[in-house]
């Protein structure tokens, strides 16, 4: 998969993503409101443009703080923000991307990239353009009018993330969105997801089981189950993974786990 020829054959470019969110935990307690809280509680900012990769062990609670961060599940002690203002709801300007790609099966690649601005009530023909810009970023122009169940994985993790940034959030929380994928498609994601970012300004909040993946894309890791976050010495450089900064940092990662 070449990022670099859906980037050149694309006929218009997308609206530019507006500057990302700072997002912030202040001394916040993870958990369901009808079940038990998760030990501890987390203080985290994270800073506008940054790419935080979280990792822990199983159960920590990474899928509930992006949950909770999205807006979808309240803290049960503490305070949520965006630039500074309380997050109690989900919003427009922070998108989900999960593991399974939950496409709406019934609607067409385009439809499903649509789907956001059609519930913004974007008119039509601006949201078919949009949908269209972004379907030939991520390399799947000439599907288009495909259901989902005709595409592989890694196309319907595409369609995904297209969906994701078609409109124009300030904030992405990826939820192992490439946990799923063959090591070969897992990596030209990643690629993808570094070239489609580049230059757009918003923040993401990546969660992983995958320790070089989290080393690969994030400036920092935030180790969940410890409270440590750790700045990531040659963020996004595949040439890095060997450098001795890279491997102390990895073993330290490892050790936490």
């Amino acid at each position: 998969m070449s990022t670099a020829t859906s980037t050149a054959t694309s006929s218009a470019a997308p609206a530019p993503t507006p500057a990302g969110a700072e997002l912030a935990l202040h001394d916040v307690r993870l958990g369901h409101p009808d079940g038990a809280a998760l030990p501890g509680t987390v203080a985290l900012r994270i800073a506008p443009g940054e790419l935080l990769a979280v990792v822990g062990p199983s159960g920590c609670g990474k899928t509930t703080l992006l949950r909770t961060l999205a807006g979808l599940l309240p803290p049960l002690d503490g305070r949520v923000t965006q630039d500074g203002e309380p997050v109690t709801r989900p919003g427009a300007d922070r998108a989900l991307v999960f593991q399974h790609d939950a496409l709406l099966p019934w609607r067409t690649v385009r439809a499903n990239v649509e789907l956001p601005l059609a519930i913004r009530r974007v008119p039509r023909a601006e949201r078919r353009r949009s949908a269209r810009d972004w379907l030939d970023r991520v390399g799947l122009a000439e599907h288009t009018h495909k259901l989902p169940h005709q595409l592989s994985g890694g196309q319907r993790q595409r369609v995904q993330l297209a969906r994701a940034l078609a409109g124009g959030p300030r904030a992405v929380l990826m939820d192992e969105p490439f946990g799923a994928l063959d090591a070969h498609t897992r990596a030209g994601m990643q690629d993808l997801l570094v070239e489609i970012l580049r230059g757009s300004g918003a923040t993401v909040v990546f969660v992983t089981h995958d320790v070089d993946e989290a080393l690969h894309l994030g400036d920092r890791v935030a180790l969940l189950g410890s409270g440590q976050v750790l700045d990531v010495p040659h963020p996004r450089e595949r040439a890095a993974q060997d450098d001795p900064g890279t491997a102390a940092l990895r073993r330290r990662i490892l050790e936490s786990l």
